[in-house]
């Protein structure tokens, strides 16, 4: 019989308060609440006087400009050799696949699974997935409180960067009361709400800007305008000097287009398995589920926001697009 969600809570609660030493690991290509949730967790458990090893890989380090004010001095490269003598957490990971430490380290005695994701493949010795929690860091929250951890500033400003990013800066439908509520004892915590925004949303570097320009120009439309799309090439990064994480935001101004209801952007990349694309895929309404879309073409994501890769030609792949669509519409 599987754990209730309040047994599965209390169990994580039990397992970080009896554990000595962690090691803290989030997705590939990390995101605000990926980020928040590893760096508000490492110090949550550095303030109970745990030893706590945060991995990120070389690949995505140094942290993109809207990421590059947190503190990530303490984060390793390289995991360490005591790993499998480790407890791990896997925070916001849908699945074991989306973290390089898997084809790096021994599997662990003890591994917690901390996440949000509604197709979480439960693969911990303790999975505590919250299905209706709006972010990763609204779980880390949680149990800040069960482990009656007081919120410094640092990690309040760690959790509220989660909060906002997952929840679209409270704009999606997974912003309830609770994250509200929630957003509210950060603020008095003390942090500065409007500098955190203005870190991860403002400052944009000109080189974004002529992305920006070429994707919203060149956006297209299909099932009479149930889905805006919009294709990236690997000339168009290289003619406006602009690496991938700069399509960060892209894809809500396509979804902000009247009558769209799907929003996908899709970039160019090349890889060791050679071109391929990547779609980044965002929900207007709760009707389209974009999580059975992407898991259709082997990713996976939220109900409102995911995503996958594809070896498909475009006009191949848009109409794997518009064919899911057209099966939820």
């Amino acid at each position: 019989m599987n754990p209730t969600a309040t047994e599965s809570r209390e169990q994580t609660i039990a397992v970080l308060s009896a554990g000595e030493r962690f090691l803290l690991v989030t997705h590939e290509h990390p995101d605000g609440d990926a980020l928040g949730s590893l760096l508000s967790m490492s110090l949550i458990l550095r303030s109970l006087g745990k030893d706590v090893v945060g991995f990120i890989a070389a690949d995505d380090l140094p942290l993109s400009y809207e990421y590059d004010w947190l503190d990530v001095s303490e984060v390793v490269s390289e995991i360490p050799e005591d790993a499998d003598q480790r407890v791990v957490v896997f925070l916001d990971c849908g699945n074991t696949e989306r973290s390089p430490l898997v084809d790096q380290a021994a599997a662990p005695e003890q591994l917690l699974n901390i996440d949000h994701h509604h197709d979480n493949t439960r693969f911990g010795t303790i999975d505590y997935v919250v299905e209706e929690a709006s972010s990763t860091a609204e779980i880390v929250w949680d149990l800040a409180r069960g482990l009656e951890v007081p919120l410094t500033l640092e990690i309040a400003e760690a959790l509220y960067l989660g909060l906002i990013t997952d929840t679209g800066r409270f704009m999606y439908p997974n912003a309830t009361a609770r994250s509200h509520a929630m957003a509210t004892e950060l603020l008095a915590a003390g942090i500065d709400g409007n500098l955190i925004f203005r870190r991860v949303y403002e400052n944009l570097p000109e080189a974004k800007l002529h992305l920006f320009a070429r994707a919203l120009s060149g956006a297209e439309r299909y099932l009479d305008g149930r889905l805006t799309l919009s294709l990236l090439s690997n000339d168009d990064f290289e003619e406006c000097g602009a690496p991938p994480s700069y399509t960060e935001g892209i894809v809500d101004f396509l979804r902000a287009v009247d009558g769209t209801r799907v929003a996908a952007l899709i970039r160019e990349t090349t890889d060791e398995s050679g071109e391929s694309y990547r779609i980044s895929m965002r929900a207007s309404d709760g009707e389209i589920d974009v999580s059975k879309i992407a898991r259709a073409g082997g990713g996976g994501g939220h109900p409102a926001a995911a995503g996958f890769k594809s070896e498909l030609p475009k006009a191949e792949l848009i109409d794997l697009l518009c064919a899911q669509i057209s099966e939820q519409s």
